[in-house]
């Protein structure tokens, strides 16, 4: 299978078509400079030249039932592949302004009526210049795709905005992990969560700015994540080993559930011949013991906290605590990069599935080595969870 090479990222320099960017090219909408369609809303903020960043939104010109499908947690719903899932992207356009994260604008103002919003909104764009066919590859944010330099946006409709999410946007006092808390315990999703932090609607009125999307998703998760786990860590632990499994567009996920305090791993592999891989098997890992991270997890970077909060749902759902390991198998059928979100939704995934239970932690092993690719040997090897588990003694065996 031809993949994106990851030093030449759709540019050619192997001298082969690259096979993700004639996918856009065969779907791109036919470029103007006037059109209406329904933005998700989903909007996109740069990091380059922070605090001078681009700020826009991702619109389709033609087909609007497009914008139903804008985020991970659809695709994963309707059962996209990954062509799918390119053929909805590729037909979307990014039309994008440069500002100042904390400055007032009339686009800006426009952009964050949109965040707000619940469901598609109708909206009308005039740009500057035509669309330029290409794509952004990204491992945290979804493509990006014909970008042009907006002159200006107008919304044909009112937003839809739950009561909540106007209330806590509106409260100027409110600190922004706050209102990420309240949100996510009204069921707001993730997604939208993401676009109200990083559109500069939440936290208090001095602290308010614009954030970095890359940032904003991965803070989201590490927030959410960390507040449940100040629950989590004062409940019983689990009394059997336990473990799930699920795969979506080649990510292959186990998450192995083991009696104990609270502490989390993640080990990701990218499989020869997947995006990223180099053509060569390439592993990373991150963890973290009862206590939290004190740093950001730089090896598995935002696929960890991805990663973590699907598992504290879990335990904060049968109000339980474990030692978790997450294993991610990344294959070549996953041939594009399509956010970090695909991370989270593979893990949610795998808690709907029926667990497995077992009687100790090889047999456990042994079913996960029946799915996977990678010998289990070499992840018994790189894991500081199997080096370390019943190695220091608890407090209670003392009793």
């Amino acid at each position: 299978m031809d993949i994106l090479c990851i030093k030449c990222k759709g540019k050619g320099l192997c001298g082969k078509p690259c096979q993700i960017l004639r996918k856009f090219v065969n779907n791109a909408p036919k470029p103007k400079l006037h059109f209406s369609g329904k933005s998700a809303p989903e909007l996109f903020v740069g990091r380059i030249g922070y605090p001078y960043i681009n700020s826009g939104i991702l619109a389709p010109s033609e087909n609007d039932n497009i914008s139903n499908f804008a985020t991970a947690e659809e695709w994963s719903a309707s059962n996209f592949s990954v062509e799918n899932i390119l053929r909805l992207r590729g037909q979307l356009i990014y039309g994008k302004a440069k500002i100042n994260i904390k400055s007032e604008s009339r686009f800006k103002k426009t952009t964050q009526e949109l965040a707000l919003s619940s469901k598609p909104v109708s909206t009308e764009f005039f740009l500057k210049k035509k669309p330029a066919i290409g794509f952004t590859p990204d491992s945290v944010f979804r493509p990006m795709t014909n970008p042009a330099p907006i002159k200006k946006v107008i919304l044909e409709e009112n937003p839809q905005v739950s009561k909540k999410v106007d209330y806590l946007t509106s409260d100027y006092d409110v600190k922004a992990t706050t209102a990420l808390e309240e949100l996510y315990k009204s069921n707001i999703k993730v997604d939208h969560l993401q676009k109200l932090l990083s559109i500069g609607l939440l936290g208090t009125k001095i602290k308010r700015k614009m954030v970095p999307t890359r940032w904003s998703i991965t803070a989201t998760d590490d927030t959410i994540s960390k507040q449940q786990l100040e629950k989590i860590r004062y409940y019983p632990e689990i009394n059997q080993i336990i473990l799930f499994s699920g795969n979506f567009v080649g990510n292959y996920v186990e998450a192995l559930f083991l009696p104990g305090r609270f502490s989390f791993e993640a080990i990701e592999t990218w499989i020869s011949g997947s995006t990223f891989s180099d053509y060569k098997t390439q592993f990373s890992q991150d963890h973290e013991g009862f206590n939290g991270r004190k740093n950001y997890a730089l090896n598995v970077t935002g696929g960890y906290y991805a990663m973590r909060l699907p598992t504290t749902e879990y335990l904060e759902k049968i109000k339980r605590q474990a030692t978790v390991l997450i294993f991610r198998e990344i294959r070549p059928e996953y041939y594009a990069p399509l956010g970090v979100g695909i991370v989270r939704e593979t893990t949610r995934r795998a808690f709907t599935n029926q667990p497995k239970y077992f009687d100790n932690i090889d047999e456990a092993l042994i079913n996960i080595q029946t799915r996977i690719k990678i010998p289990i040997e070499q992840i018994k090897e790189k894991s500081w969870i199997l080096n370390n588990y019943k190695k220091q003694k608890n407090l209670k065996e003392f009793f």
